[in-house]
C-alpha cells in the first residue's frame, strides 16, 4: 500500500508539472522526478525519505519497491533500458549487473567506506542472519533453546521452524552461506533439507515472513534478519535471537546511479550522495554495523559471531547455493 502510494502521488505530481510551462520531461516516467527503485525494507526506506526530504528533494522523486529477485531480474534484463535513475540494491547483484551490462555511473562524490567498494556504489545497510525465537511458544512446547543452525534440523523441532526460500529472498541466503561455511557444501545441503523437512509448509517467500509466524505464535523457531528481531525485543514482544555458533553473516545494499543520460544524471547523484551524507545516521540505528569511516555501533546491538563467506558474494556464487537449496528440497 505504501508504495502505490508513493507511485500515486509521484504520478499525480508528474501530471500537474507537465501543465506549468517551462517544466522539462527528464525521465521515461515523462516528468522531472527522479525514479528510484529499491529492495529495502521499510526502514530502510523510511530512512531514506527522511534524509531527502529534509535537505530538499522532497516531491522530486518516486520510491517503488521490489522482492530482491525481482529487483535483480530488472536489473540484468532491462540494463540502462531500466526506468529508474537512481537504484538502492544488494551489492552483489549490483556487480553482477555492471558486469553484464556496464549500467551504472562512477559516483562523483567521496565515499569513505572502512572496506574498498566499486567506484558506482555506495553501501547504504549492512544486514545479518540470526536465529529468532518466540520464547513463550518454545516454553509451552518444552523446546530446547537453539544455539546452532545445525540445532534447527533436529526432529525434535518438527512443525516449529520457519525459514525463507533462496529462489524469492536474499535472507535465505545468510542462512546457507553459514552452513557452507560451517559444514562445507555437501554436509550443507544435507543440513538444509532436515531444516526444510522440520518447516514443511513454511518456507516463506519474504525475508520478514519467518519472523511474522514467530510474532504471530504459529511456529517458536525462525530464520530472519537479526535486526529486526532486536526491534521485538526491545518493544516487549516474546521474541529473542541467537546468534548461530556457524556465525552471522552479512549482506550489504547499496545505491548506484544508473546512466541514463544527461537529463537525470546530476540530480540523481545528488540524490545518491543526500542518501549517503545523510540518511547513515539513522539506518545505523537500525543496522548496526559501521561501513563508513568513523561510525560507531551500540556494542549491545552487535552480533557475537560476523563472519564474511570465503568468496567474494557474486550472482553467480547465489545461483550456486539457489541450486544447492532446491536440491535439498527433494
Amino acid at each position: 500500500m505504501k508504495r502505490k502510494r508513493h507511485l500515486a502521488l509521484g504520478l499525480s505530481l508528474a501530471f500537474a508539472l507537465t501543465l506549468l510551462p517551462g517544466c522539462s520531461q527528464g525521465n521515461a516516467a515523462g516528468s522531472d522526478q527522479i525514479i528510484i527503485y529499491s529492495n529495502a525494507d521499510e526502514e530502510a526506506v523510511a530512512a531514506m525519505e527522511n534524509a531527502l526530504d529534509s535537505n530538499g528533494y522532497e516531491g522530486q522523486y518516486i520510491f517503488q519497491t521490489y522482492g530482491t529477485s525481482e529487483l535483480g531480474g530488472k536489473l540484468m534484463a532491462e540494463g540502462t533500458d531500466l526506468e529508474a535513475d537512481l537504484v538502492t540494491m544488494s551489492t552483489f547483484y549490483l556487480q553482477s549487473a555492471q558486469t553484464e551490462n556496464n549500467m551504472f555511473l562512477p559516483l562523483e562524490f567521496e565515499v569513505n567506506t572502512l572496506e574498498e567498494v566499486p567506484d558506482y556504489t555506495a553501501p547504504i545497510t549492512s544486514q545479518e542472519g540470526a536465529i529468532i525465537v518466540n520464547t513463550q511458544l518454545l516454553e509451552e512446547e518444552g523446546l530446547p533453546m537453539p544455539t546452532s543452525l545445525k540445532d534447527l534440523a533436529d526432529p525434535v523441532y518438527e512443525g516449529q521452524v520457519a525459514v525463507t526460500d533462496i529462489q524469492s529472498s536474499s535472507t535465505a541466503w545468510l542462512l546457507i552461506q553459514a552452513l557452507v561455511d560451517a559444514y562445507g557444501e555437501e554436509e550443507a545441503e544435507q543440513v538444509l533439507a532436515a531444516i526444510y523437512e522440520n518447516a514443511g509448509a513454511h518456507i516463506e517467500t519474504s525475508g520478514s515472513g519467518p519472523l511474522k509466524l514467530c510474532r504471530a505464535g504459529e511456529v517458536a523457531i525462525g530464520f530472519g534478519l537479526r535486526h529486526q528481531a532486536v526491534a521485538d525485543k526491545a518493544e516487549g514482544l516474546p521474541i529473542d535471537y541467537v546468534d548461530p555458533q556457524e556465525g552471522n553473516f552479512s549482506l550489504t545494499e547499496s545505491v548506484a546511479v544508473v546512466d541514463k543520460g544527461e537529463e537525470t544524471k546530476d540530480l540523481a547523484m545528488e540524490m545518491a550522495q543526500c542518501i549517503i551524507d545523510n540518511a547513515r545516521e539513522e539506518l545505523i540505528q537500525t543496522y548496526p554495523n559501521p561501513l563508513y569511516e568513523g561510525e560507531t555501533a551500540d556494542p549491545q546491538n552487535q552480533s557475537a559471531y560476523p563472519k564474511t563467506f570465503a568468496e567474494p558474494l557474486t550472482f553467480e556464487l547465489f545461483q550456486q547455493h539457489q541450486a544447492l537449496s532446491e536440491r535439498a528440497k527433494g
